[in-house]
């Protein structure tokens, strides 16, 4: 993607220095030269966006979106009447080759996301893959973002942060991940289902102890909330409570300087094993030294088991 922006996008196309070039003839006066543009769109409140995003939207040939109903919302609101369709990971396959093919014939393009950054937690990155290795120009119009949103809020360090998108929908899987995540040294944002938040706060508890977080919901809505503990009580308040209405965002301070060690240390502990042992003994080895659940140990034993395999 495209790394600069024109200061005006309607009058230039900006150009990809790691990549080709466009080759599509220049825009007529006023109007956006031909490309993808991938425009954010409010969170929740429809005041979040833009002027920039509302002329890029009310001037493409056509706007690729997630939901028709959700974005015609939006553009009605804005005064604005520019052709709708759909892109989404069920038909992005078979919608992809005619965007590209529209993008190609000088027209522009808009990709944007029911709500939030395009390309977050969407298939929308291999449209940008194709319109880049098509020579077509690709342009980000920056603005709301659920997980920005959410850590900004949260009151935990901000300076070094992972977005991991949603986590797995079972329990073992889930917990799987939530072992790979336990050493990165940085707050962790993660998206997750409402119905789904006890749980996973449970296996986050479980996984990485009683780190600060923050679950925040309905984020810049009519009623905002964010809910700052630690993961066990945040845990026990939501399974008591029940789940709660609205999107949700969960954000985790980074692993102590303890835990860092701590994790350090099963990584050393777990080569040795496996080493000189099966990968069901080496597990049960270290689990019992360690006192570690067994779940946590053989989950960073397969991790570490396929960074070896990747790596041979």
């Amino acid at each position: 993607m495209s790394q600069k922006s024109p200061a005006n996008p309607s009058s230039s196309t900006p150009a990809d220095p790691s990549g080709p070039v466009s080759a599509s003839k220049p825009a007529l006066p006023g109007a956006l030269a031909p490309g993808l543009y991938l425009v954010a769109t409010p969170i929740g409140n429809l005041a979040d966006i833009t002027l920039r995003a509302l002329d890029i939207l009310s001037k493409v040939d056509v706007i690729a979106c997630e939901d028709t109903r959700v974005t015609r919302r939006l553009l009605s609101a804005h005064g604005l009447r520019t052709r709708l369709t759909t892109y989404h990971e069920h038909n992005a396959e078979r919608a992809r080759p005619r965007l590209i093919e529209q993008m190609k014939c000088g027209k522009a393009v808009a990709l944007v996301a029911d709500a939030g950054t395009p390309l977050i937690s969407d298939p929308g990155y291999k449209l940008v893959q194709e319109a880049a290795a098509a020579g077509l120009a690709v342009t980000a119009v920056p603005g709301a973002s659920a997980a920005l949103a959410a850590l900004l809020v949260s009151g935990l360090p901000s300076d070094r942060f992972l977005f991991a998108g949603f986590l797995p929908a079972k329990a073992v899987a889930r917990r799987k991940v939530l072992a790979e995540l336990a050493p990165v040294p940085a707050t962790l944002v993660v998206f997750e289902s409402p119905r789904r938040l006890a749980a996973a706060l449970a296996d986050m508890a479980a996984a990485w102890g009683p780190r600060p977080a923050a679950v925040a919901r309905e984020l810049t809505k009519l009623y905002e909330e964010v809910r700052r503990d630690s993961l066990d009580a945040l845990a026990t308040h939501y399974a008591a409570a029940g789940p709660p209405r609205g999107e949700v965002v969960i954000v985790v301070g980074p692993p102590g300087p303890a835990a860092a060690a701590d994790a350090d240390d099963l990584d050393a502990r777990l080569r040795a094993a496996l080493a000189v042992a099966s990968l069901r003994d080496a597990v049960a080895a270290v689990a019992a030294a360690s006192g570690l659940p067994r779940q946590r140990v053989y989950a960073r034993a397969l991790a570490l088991r396929k960074a070896q395999s990747d790596s041979d």
